[in-house]
């Protein structure tokens, strides 16, 4: 059984499950995820799309939703005794299934630590009581578990393969329709596009009066998010001309760039990773905002940073992603500038500190080692 609640979560589970199959020949895979681990024969009980949500206002609103989805995979766990559970990041959700899990008797394999580092310090021990073995993907991950008994193995970043595959591969013919070239990210939550979209187009609006031949290309992560996009762009009050939507090709977008927007999280490691130079944003509900500042123990939310252990790309959160400060931020990442340049040292100092490489196999053999380990038991 797979538990993927988000896109991110649901592609890194796809590398691993096409590994798996090679390995442990007719292996059945089941659960939460989306459309690549139902490319890879797995039978999904409920999709991506409807799990990710993002802050405390909104998971009260679809509290309902989660609880049922969360009681029908208990049920499902208890009925089918799968002979392994693996949960992919996604706490609120995953560290409480772990538990009824772990009571059950079943294996739990996590991957992707949740950032107990960042908060929550106190899940620390509870997480080492309900975890068979965790799957970390950053080496200072195993520090924190130190002096508990959970069997923690680094397996490097699952994005730094996926990315040098797209580096080195030939430049796809993309819709550019000038230059310099712009890449907009604003996420694929509901939430995201509904808070970031509007500031966005207005900070290109903004990049388009100083640059007339600007092109912006904005790539939707699936066909509901590009509607949603639309829909956004639709109701904005400027839009900047050069302007296209593209769906499913955010690496291409990201190596072709000469910049972009990014919202915080992950994405900014595929930024790096594509080597494109950033500006980093992010908006929330108010409630969440308030209480992730006082929640919240790491200096920076953009991952890229936190890897640069500096800020190397701008930050602007919340009231200070206005669209003046992400125009200002970004303009001198547009051409050979003394600013651009430095970003482009440190983005390969942070690719160098990612590894080598190789984490879906890394993941697939240990899972294979725990499986025949139930085997045998």
């Amino acid at each position: 059984m797979v538990v993927a609640g988000e896109m991110s979560g649901d592609m890194h589970a796809a590398h691993v499950v096409e590994e798996l199959h090679s390995l442990v020949p007719g292996i059945r895979i089941s659960g939460i995820g989306g459309d690549r681990l139902r490319e890879r024969g797995a039978e999904l009980h409920y999709d991506v799309q409807d799990m990710a949500v993002i802050g405390i206002s909104e998971v009260i609103r679809r509290y309902g939703f989660f609880r049922r989805v969360f009681h029908d995979m208990v049920a499902r766990a208890e009925r089918e005794r799968p002979d392994a559970v693996l949960l992919i990041d996604y706490p609120g959700f995953n560290l409480r299934f772990a538990e009824k899990l772990h009571r059950l008797g079943i294996k739990v394999l996590y991957y992707v630590c949740p950032q107990v580092w960042a908060w929550h310090r106190s899940r620390i021990p509870k997480m080492a009581g309900i975890l068979d073995r965790l799957m970390v993907i950053f080496p200072f991950e195993v520090d924190v578990f130190a002096g508990t008994d959970l069997k923690v193995d680094f397996v490097g970043h699952p994005l730094v393969d996926e990315c040098r595959t797209m580096m080195e591969a030939e430049d796809m013919d993309l819709p550019w329709q000038g230059s310099p070239k712009v890449a907009i990210l604003p996420g694929s939550r509901r939430q995201e596009l509904e808070r970031l979209m509007p500031v966005l187009l207005e900070a290109a609006c903004r990049v388009e009066k100083q640059v007339p031949g600007v092109s912006f290309l904005l790539p939707a992560a699936s066909s509901r998010t590009r509607e949603q996009a639309e829909a956004a762009i639709a109701a904005a009050p400027c839009v900047p001309k050069r302007l296209t939507l593209v769906e499913g090709l955010t690496r291409h977008v990201l190596k072709q760039a000469d910049a972009a927007w990014i919202k915080s999280g992950t994405s900014t490691l595929e930024g790096a990773l594509m080597n494109c130079p950033m500006v980093v944003m992010y908006k929330t509900a108010a409630m969440t905002y308030w209480l992730g500042r006082r929640l919240v123990k790491v200096p920076y939310i953009g991952m890229v940073n936190l890897i640069a252990e500096r800020e190397l790309c701008r930050e602007l959160i919340q009231h200070d992603a206005s669209p003046e400060k992400l125009a200002d931020e970004i303009l001198p990442l547009l051409s050979d500038t003394p600013e651009r340049n430095a970003m482009l040292e440190g983005l390969a100092e942070v690719r160098h500190r990612l590894g080598d490489g190789g984490a879906a196999a890394r993941v697939a053999r240990i899972i294979a080692d725990e499986l025949g380990a139930s085997a045998q038991s």
